[in-house]
């Protein structure tokens, strides 16, 4: 659970709720169904009219995604080349092989870090495994990052269709000026919460949820570059303390990682599970 997340939304919806429970005591005039529908319906049809529905599907569930922890975090960065440095001394030790083996009992590995190690083990050239794990990075990344477009695509419809609510509370509204006056209120309801629906829908959900998929992206492509790096050096089998001070180039200096320390009293041979 990202607790960060959850705090954030709560704090927000308790704000907008909060003011509007300072403000009067007719709570009741802030619901209106016909608005819902009306600015939630529309930007979701707009979206399935505008994009496959597999990827609106995929950013619908999404939103709720982003409550759940991140699966690459920057303490995780640290862990990654943990994992990276006890293959090399794997290859050091017992050869390309025992890599093999240890990739085929450990089913932790996540997809694109596993297609990385076959390369290895496949023996391919350490230029020829840079250019395929790059073009599978960027496209995995081009891929999971649809559904952060498509919310803000939403994000920009949701005002719009309360702008379209606003315009047809305004026509009941004048339609019924000269008839039923009861019939006024309701009309500039809808014309002013459609409105305010449209506004909270994009600010306080889409756009939110949006930015968050997106940095989560980049920082998976940033630890996928990295371990591409990591699996480059155990193509050209450098050396553990290499591999160290080359990766160390791409981390904060406050998470850099320490061989002697992380492997201090353990075997060297002893290969770690991915995280």
């Amino acid at each position: 659970m990202s607790l960060s997340t959850l705090l954030g939304f709560l704090f927000g919806v308790f704000l907008f709720l909060g003011s509007v429970a300072l403000s009067t005591d007719n709570y009741g005039s802030f619901l209106d169904l016909p608005s819902v529908m009306m600015v939630v319906g529309g930007t979701i049809a707009a979206a399935y009219m505008s994009y496959q529905s597999r990827y609106v599907n995929l950013a619908l569930r999404s939103i709720w995604h982003i409550f759940k922890a991140p699966p690459a975090t920057r303490s995780g960065l640290n862990t990654e080349i943990l994992n990276l440095i006890r293959w090399a001394y794997i290859i050091q030790s017992k050869g390309m092989l025992a890599l093999d083996e240890e990739v085929k009992k450990n089913t932790n590995i996540y997809p694109m870090l596993k297609f990385g190690l076959t390369l290895v083990i496949s023996g391919y050239k350490p230029e020829e495994i840079k250019s395929m794990m790059e073009t599978a990075v960027e496209a995995q990344f081009e891929r999971e990052t649809v559904p952060a477009a498509l919310l803000k695509d939403m994000a920009a419809n949701a005002p719009a269709f309360g702008m379209i609510g606003t315009l047809v509370g305004l026509v009941v509204m004048l339609q019924s000026m000269g008839g039923d006056m009861s019939a006024l209120g309701a009309g500039l309801a809808v014309a002013l919460l459609t409105t305010l629906y449209g506004v909270v829908v994009a600010r306080l959900l889409c756009l939110p949820a949006a930015a968050k998929i997106q940095q989560r992206e980049e920082i998976a492509r940033f630890r996928n570059l990295l371990i591409t790096e990591g699996l480059v050096m155990l193509a050209e089998k450098k050396t553990p303390r290499q591999m160290q001070d080359h990766l160390n180039s791409f981390l904060d200096p406050d998470i850099h990682f320490d061989i002697d320390a992380q492997l201090k009293d353990k075997p060297t041979a002893e290969p770690a599970k991915a995280a």
